[in-house]
């Protein structure tokens, strides 16, 4: 049985094009084993942590060896529950859209709060980063109002942040294998803006039936 971790970075919700994608392959993948257990995580409802001074200075203690505190220890424990549904997971599938040519502040908050040695990564002298979450795979549908490749006005060598980011992020705590879907020119009219999502969502379902 799969577990399955939803991520969503969208608020639009119902008129989102990166959910419309990421349900669809999530449905597939149900549909394909009825038995996958899915769990979600809405950064626009989430209460995501501050890094307070009293969270950085649990963060530093952890770094440095230190006994944390009571209190560090009570903010340290949030982090851990948070990032737990990382470890959890089997499928991490993320529904991105772009924002400023990056990724949505809730969502860079989330990765902000848990990418943190010994949760989902560790760091030695001798072997450097080394992610956690090995054997686990991604799925990302990444919306985009426009095409980065065809838009000679912003080319994506210059202008995407957002595949990049998320990439080096996923590398980072361990996940080498991902699929993409891109969901393009959302903003070039109803009929342009569905004909692109029917098609992203039938790649979307194909890569779920390859699972």
């Amino acid at each position: 049985m799969p577990n399955l971790l939803y991520v969503e970075a969208s608020p639009r919700k119902k008129r989102s094009a990166s959910i419309e994608v990421a349900k669809a392959y999530i449905d597939q993948v149900q549909k394909n084993d009825p038995s996958t257990e899915v769990r979600t995580l809405d950064v626009w409802n989430l209460n995501l942590p501050e890094f307070t001074d009293e969270m950085m200075e649990a963060k530093y203690a952890g770094l440095s060896g230190s006994e944390r505190s009571l209190e560090q220890e009570k903010a340290w424990g949030k982090i851990e529950s948070l990032a737990q549904s990382f470890h959890w997971a089997d499928i991490i599938v993320f529904a991105i859209p772009l924002w400023n040519f990056g990724i949505p502040y809730k969502l860079k908050h989330l990765i902000d709060v848990v990418t943190q040695k010994d949760i989902l990564f560790t760091f030695t002298n001798e072997e450097g980063l080394k992610g956690k979450l090995e054997n686990k795979r991604a799925m990302i549908v990444y919306a985009r109002g426009f095409n980065f490749d065809k838009d000679s006005h912003t080319p994506a060598r210059d202008y995407d942040f957002q595949g990049p980011y998320m990439e080096m992020w996923l590398r980072l705590i361990g996940v080498d294998k991902w699929d993409t879907v891109l969901v393009e020119k959302t903003i070039f009219g109803p009929e342009i803006d569905q004909q692109s999502r029917s098609n992203a969502r039938e790649e979307a379902i194909a890569i779920a039936n390859r699972l």
